[in-house]
């Protein structure tokens, strides 16, 4: 059972341009089709909730949100391959649902892979329902993979 990880305790802070080279380091190690550096760039140049989780100086997690009237959309929550299953995912996932909420979202949506049954098993923890298949979504290995678009409620 893991411990969950307080945000302001270890050093949850915004994502900054100086921390894409580690942020690029874990994308590159968890997906076979990672996001780009221009992708992160460009959610920090539109302002998106870009959120790093460091610890003794080092990125161990990142989070990016969007929030538009009545909903958040969590675009990626990613964290480094030898700290996986520790809380941190679920911590930075808490925080996001916080924020949006905080924010006025009256939902928080994402979408994730049938494959990653460790994620869909998080996200069903934190409240997280089934509502929809983006078929073809994700580049894979051999073509496509389709997402399955998550929704929480955020209403009191």
């Amino acid at each position: 059972m893991s411990a969950m990880v307080e945000p302001d305790r270890f050093g949850v802070r915004p994502m900054t341009p100086d921390d894409l080279d580690a942020v690029m380091a874990i994308e590159t190690a968890i997906y076979d089709h990672p996001w780009t550096r221009g992708i992160f760039r460009d959610c920090l140049r539109v302002g998106y909730d870009c959120q790093v989780y460091v610890e003794d100086g080092e990125l161990l997690a990142y989070c990016v949100l969007s929030l538009a009237v009545h909903e958040a959309h969590v675009l990626t929550v990613c964290v480094h391959p030898a700290r996986q299953g520790q809380g941190l995912g679920r911590m930075l996932m808490n925080m996001m649902i916080h924020k949006a909420r905080r924010a006025g979202a009256e939902t928080i949506l994402l979408e994730v892979r049938p494959s990653n049954r460790r994620a869909i098993g998080l996200y069903h923890s934190l409240g997280f329902n089934e509502v929809g298949l983006r078929p073809d979504y994700y580049p894979a290995p051999q073509g496509r993979e389709d997402a399955l678009v998550m929704a929480r409620s955020l209403r009191v």
